[in-house]
């Protein structure tokens, strides 16, 4: 009855398991770490993805685009004083509160509309355009890994 739902969680955890393989033997070291002044780092990438859990996918099951949970700190992305630990652990909760929200969902749900910075799509259109961003970025984090390796020899 809800094969997209389904599909959708099975590719939501596809990409978390790719993230949490890329990031398993992360060192505190390589957060900061860039090949150019304008490239992202680990920290601005990590920090980014927990962003998308905590706050852009419940902006679009509860259909509002300003929500952001209470206490939510607004300089979270990229926060320099955030330990790796603490990173990890914030994408951990993130990860079971996503996969609960894309669990209580309903066809209906995700055929509702949303007007956002795609324009009037359904909800369903924004769920993926947020788990999209899981594969994306850990790719991001694959090439930073890579390049740092060459550029060290390695």
């Amino acid at each position: 009855m809800y094969e997209k739902i389904e599909t959708m969680k099975a590719f939501t955890e596809l990409g978390l398991g790719l993230l949490d393989r890329r990031t398993a033997d992360l060192e505190e070291a390589q957060l900061d770490w860039k090949y150019c002044a304008e490239a992202n780092t680990i920290r601005w990438i990590l920090t980014h993805l927990s962003y998308e859990m905590h706050v852009f996918f419940p902006k679009v099951v509860k259909g509002k685009k300003d929500y952001k949970p209470e206490g939510w700190p607004d300089d979270y992305v990229g926060n320099a004083g955030y330990s790796l630990e603490k990173i990890k652990g914030d994408i951990e909760t993130g990860k079971a509160k996503l996969m609960k929200m894309l669990g209580k969902l309903t066809t209906e749900d995700l055929a509702e509309e949303m007007d956002w910075f795609s324009g009037v799509k359904p909800k369903e259109v924004y769920l993926m355009l947020g788990i999209s961003e899981i594969f994306r970025h850990e790719g991001q984090i694959a090439a930073i890994l890579g390049v740092e390796k060459r550029m060290q020899g390695a």
